[in-house]
């Protein structure tokens, strides 16, 4: 028990360290701008088949769970309403976190801990180069323009999903399913959560940076460290969540 207790606080000193050493190596050289770039493409362009067709999933079954149950109270009509505020507020910020968070993440940590056993990392150290700004920080940079491009367009297609399955499953009227939506859904409300996906964007990214660098044990402490990334950003999402939704309620709401 105790050997466990000190691995976690060593763990989330760690992550806390080199959540600080990232904050003071956030400034980019023009040069690394490219690394930048390559990253929102690795990030975003081959992560947004898996984030959209969860949308558009969940905006369906959402809409058509929320249809049966509230017409037994002849609230129907309410479904665009209560399927769009599911989405922006929660659905659509975790899902999104937690597929593509856990897909990114576990890709930076093979990568970065294949160079750490390997040593390539010490021969950066070794060359004179900040391995910080050339390893971590384009990634981090990238994930914070990523996730909430991901997160608003899983939320436009999760509600066009909940409001297709409503005209097809239930005879629903579209405008009136998009009027009713528009009405009670105001911005701040999308706002919030495209403020929590940059956030969950952030934990993935430094958990899947510092459990490649803290790898040890050659291709089988690799694997664990791939195993334990997906865990910890899936875990660091969800608590994370409820304490934004707690500062977010008690400042706009």
């Amino acid at each position: 028990m105790d050997v466990y207790l000190r691995r976690t606080i060593m763990w989330y000193g760690g992550v806390g360290l080199l959540t600080a050493t990232v904050a003071r190596n956030v400034a980019l050289p023009r040069r690394y701008l490219a690394l930048v770039v390559h990253e929102i493409e690795v990030m975003g362009v081959r992560s947004l088949g898996v984030a959209l067709t969860a949308a558009v999933f969940t905006g369906m079954v959402f809409s058509l769970q929320s249809a049966v149950n509230m017409a037994r109270f002849g609230a129907e009509a309410y479904v665009g309403p209560l399927v769009a505020l599911a989405i922006f507020r929660e659905l659509g910020p975790v899902l999104t976190a937690v597929l593509v968070g856990g897909k990114v993440a576990s890709g930076i940590t093979a990568e970065l801990g294949s160079m750490k056993v390997t040593e390539q990392i010490d021969a950066l150290r070794s060359l004179g180069v900040n391995y910080v700004k050339r390893l971590i920080v384009p990634r981090l940079l990238a994930a914070l323009v990523v996730f909430p491009l991901l997160t608003a367009l899983a939320d436009v297609t999760g509600v066009v999903g909940g409001m297709l399955i409503m005209y097809f499953e239930r005879g629903a009227d579209m405008f009136a399913f998009w009027n009713n939506m528009t009405y009670w859904v105001v911005p701040k409300d999308f706002l919030t959560g495209i403020a929590k996906s940059a956030v969950f964007g952030a934990i993935a990214t430094l958990i899947g940076c510092y459990n490649g660098l803290s790898t040890e044990g050659g291709t089988e402490g690799l694997g664990r460290a791939t195993t334990a990334t997906v865990v910890h950003v899936t875990m660091g999402v969800i608590v994370s969540d409820f304490f934004l939704t707690k500062i977010f309620l008690m400042l706009f709401w």
